[in-house]
């Protein structure tokens, strides 16, 4: 009797193992950018609510991570809120990868500072200068005589490789404080009326006790803000960028219709809901050539 128990006991747990890895088989695995990973992961939601059968893993770790995963055959979808470096596309073709870009969504990158402080306007080279360390006390541009503590990300993060080329053009300054991701940015900065830090739009719509910074591109220039859509799209707003995607090749069935299903109309209500802004025509070629359309 006991060794018919075991037989049955092994048969069950073969069975178990092998619908698990037929399940992580089907799977599409999306690993990456800080930035992006609530809304892929609500992307995602939605689209296998609408699709029972269908599953989708979504990991983040930066975007330098998810880059990295897809060049090891490790991921399908590459989450990166920057685009691929030339060395970084060169070495993917050394292995046999060849990645291609979509483009799900627009952010505004936005400067955050505490409710409290008074300084609510800053020109780029204002912001360069602060998180280079060249400005290191609110007085210096119209506030409280306080010094300024500076948080950003890690060296891994599409954000902090996209705020360093566009906005500082130089080094950070080592006195800043880099933190995992956008939501211990905000958390930090409403908690120190000394702060500043910069995060996606989609994470301070909703944010308390914080002040979202109005930028101009140069002195003299109008300030625009990252929470008004169409000074984004326009470009008015010089910290704009795109919210990227990346496969290998000829995407299989199943990546290929979750691609569809988040460039749609209905996907892209989803990205404005999550606090971002939907994709402009001008990559709409880009997203139909690398999807296949």
């Amino acid at each position: 009797m006991k060794k018919y128990i075991r037989i049955i006991a092994t048969l069950a747990l073969a069975l178990v193992l092998g619908a698990s890895n037929l399940q992580a088989r089907d799977m599409i695995q999306i690993k990456g950018s800080d930035t992006l990973i609530n809304l892929v992961q609500k992307l995602s939601e939605v689209y296998m609510e609408k699709n029972p059968g269908k599953y989708i893993a979504v990991t983040g770790g930066g975007s330098g991570t998810g880059i990295a995963a897809l060049m090891n055959s490790q991921c399908d979808i590459a989450d990166a809120s920057r685009n691929m470096k030339p060395k970084e596309i060169s070495r993917a073709t050394s292995l046999g990868i060849t990645p291609k870009r979509v483009v799900i969504a627009m952010d505004g990158l936005s400067v955050i500072v505490n409710g409290k402080n008074s300084v609510t306007k800053l020109t780029m080279d204002e912001i360069g200068k602060i998180f280079r360390g060249e400005v290191t006390n609110w007085s210096d541009i119209g506030g409280d005589n306080i010094p300024i503590t500076l948080y950003g990300r890690q060296s891994n993060s599409g954000t902090f490789v996209f705020f360093r080329d566009v906005v500082l053009k130089g080094d950070y300054s080592a006195r800043m404080k880099r933190m995992n991701g956008n939501s211990q940015i905000v958390e930090a900065v409403r908690h120190d009326k000394s702060g500043i830090g910069y995060v996606g739009v989609g994470y301070v719509k909703e944010a308390t006790d914080l002040n979202v910074v109005s930028v101009a591109a140069h002195a003299g220039a109008d300030y625009a803000s990252p929470l008004n859509a169409e000074e984004v799209k326009s470009g008015k707003y010089p910290i704009a960028r795109p919210l990227n995607q990346y496969i290998n090749g000829t995407p299989t069935e199943a990546v290929r219709d979750f691609l569809l299903f988040e460039i749609s109309s209905e996907g892209q209500e989803i990205v404005e809901n999550a606090g971002f802004f939907p994709i402009p025509k001008e990559y709409e070629d880009l997203n139909k050539k690398s999807i296949g359309i």
